[in-house]
């Protein structure tokens, strides 16, 4: 897959990053019983021969970014239907983040660190759309519409760093664990 320069300097300066490696040094002090738990569950799997997280994430951003369109295209009628979405995308984020995690300890070096600002990326989004739908729930939909796009453009970065793990790195094959 080809990577332009810019793309290439960005995914560079994340894997290089000594804070990325902080991150990272973190998120396995703090996470360590989850990540060892997701390590060996179903969700990470070879029976695809392939991660399952790439494909799940297609679930969440599709619920996340299908209740932003309709907030902004189809009007005061489809706000059940949009937090009904984003409710649907957090709760499919559960599965999708630890099938993530459990890939993520397989990671080293550069993927590593690309993988914990990845995550971090997409914690940040998740919050985002659980105030979304919070703010959603209370009857204060502005604030819920304003958080959810907020939250896509974060997943959004983070997919840009999922997407270069799984596809220009190999990130997501498993078909060597078969």
């Amino acid at each position: 897959m080809a990577t332009t320069a810019s793309a290439r300097r960005l995914f560079q300066a994340v894997g290089e990053s000594p804070a990325s490696e902080r991150l990272a040094v973190a998120q396995e002090r703090l996470y360590r019983p989850l990540l060892d738990w997701a390590r060996d569950s179903p969700l990470h799997t070879d029976a695809l021969g392939h991660s399952v997280h790439p494909p799940l994430t297609d679930v969440v951003t599709g619920c996340w970014l299908s209740a932003s369109l309709l907030d902004i295209f189809a009007g005061r009628d489809a706000r059940g239907a949009a937090t009904l979405l984003a409710a649907a995308g957090l709760v499919a984020s559960v599965p999708t983040a630890l099938a993530g995690a459990g890939d993520w300890t397989e990671l080293e070096g550069d993927d590593r660190r690309i993988g914990a600002v990845h995550s971090l990326a997409t914690d940040v989004a998740t919050f985002l759309f659980a105030g979304s739908l919070i703010a959603r729930f209370r009857g204060r939909h502005g604030p819920g519409v304003a958080l959810g796009l907020a939250g896509n453009v974060v997943v959004a970065g983070a997919g840009l760093l999922g997407g270069h793990l799984a596809l220009s790195r190999g990130a997501a094959d498993r078909s060597d664990l078969g």
